[in-house]
């Protein structure tokens, strides 16, 4: 997975603040957390930097399995152990007799549910990392034990 400092790399280090962002670096965060895009970044479009913004845009667009959040389940690596079902933040909160209580969901307004021997997605808008105070949770993948959850 990418992260903040190998993109920083590959941006022009100009500080311009033409982004809106006060530095590169914090351009580069922002962009790994999807608050902007590169074309937010003008001096990135110069001639001089277009190998780098060809690099950056393969790096950064997310795969076409990806969810609105940037989350992939990898659903040939995932056992449907259901470890990620009940550390989700999230599906705590919305369902503590369910889900939050090691169970299965209870509720329809989980993110993560094992449907078939795999997690399945459902209102991913509702992730911890999606929308506009979004924060890099990482419950779902540091408690699964194939790797099947990442987040591009």
């Amino acid at each position: 997975m990418t992260n903040a400092l190998e993109i920083y790399q590959l941006l022009p280090k100009t500080n311009c603040k033409q982004c809106g962002k006060a530095t590169c670096m914090a351009f580069g965060a922002a962009l790994l957390s999807r608050e902007v895009t590169i074309d937010d970044c003008p001096p990135l479009k110069e001639d001089k930097f277009k190998e780098n913004y060809e690099k950056l845009s393969q790096m950064i667009t997310p795969s076409g399995e990806a969810s609105e959040s940037g989350m992939i389940v990898h659903t040939e690596k995932c056992i449907g152990c259901g470890n990620c079902v009940v550390a989700c933040p999230v599906n705590v909160a919305e369902d503590p007799h369910g889900a939050g209580s090691g169970k299965a969901p209870t509720s329809e307004n989980v993110i993560l549910r094992v449907e078939d021997g795999v997690v399945r997605l459902s209102n991913v808008n509702q992730c911890r990392r999606f929308g506009k105070n979004k924060i890099m949770c990482n419950g779902c993948i540091v408690t699964c034990p194939t790797k099947a959850i990442e987040f591009v």
